[in-house]
């Protein structure tokens, strides 16, 4: 079935191949110069510098205005069309879903809705939910207040979190 010319055919196949591979790396190496090996990364200067922050840090965030400015402006409208979001788990009529109802939030205590099983890590955290408090668990619930149920990520817009809260603080009065 193979005779030696088959078997020759093949082998020569292999090799051929395997220098198509090897030329390529080759030729990319060449091409793509990452200036480590031999040359070393000192003789090449560096074509752009990205700023980060120190290794120290100075614990200051990206500056903007604080909770309580955007607060005061919060447009409760606008945080209504937020709250879809929010609509998945919860309700503010009253009655409790996924997660508890939601209308008379502000200024309540925490975990305090009737008939709804908590999970008791939010009393380890908070007290009453204050418009702050509500600002930093709908940051980032589940490292404000780890072992928590609710598995939403967080709204990372301080105005949206403003806005929501005002709508919150809306149907409460």
């Amino acid at each position: 079935m193979f005779d030696t010319m088959t078997i020759t055919k093949i082998v020569g196949g292999v090799c051929g191949t395997l220098l198509v591979f090897l030329l390529g790396n080759w030729a990319g190496d060449l091409l793509y110069e990452t200036g480590y090996g031999e040359h070393g990364a000192e003789e090449h200067a560096q074509g752009y510098l990205i700023e980060t922050a120190s290794a120290e840090g100075d614990g200051a965030e990206a500056e903007g205005p604080s909770f309580e400015e955007v607060f005061a402006s919060a447009d409760a409208g606008a945080g209504e069309r937020v709250f879809n979001k929010c609509k998945a788990c919860h309700k503010v009529d009253g009655t409790n879903a996924t997660g508890p109802h939601l209308d008379g939030v502000v200024n309540r205590a925490v975990d305090s809705v009737d008939g709804f099983s908590y999970s008791g890590a939010l009393e380890e955290h908070f007290d009453v939910w204050t418009p702050e408090h509500l600002d930093t668990f709908l940051t980032n619930p589940r490292s404000a207040a780890p072992g928590t149920k609710m598995t939403f990520a967080g709204l990372p817009k301080v105005e949206d979190r403003a806005n929501v809260i005002a709508y919150l603080d809306s149907l409460s009065n």
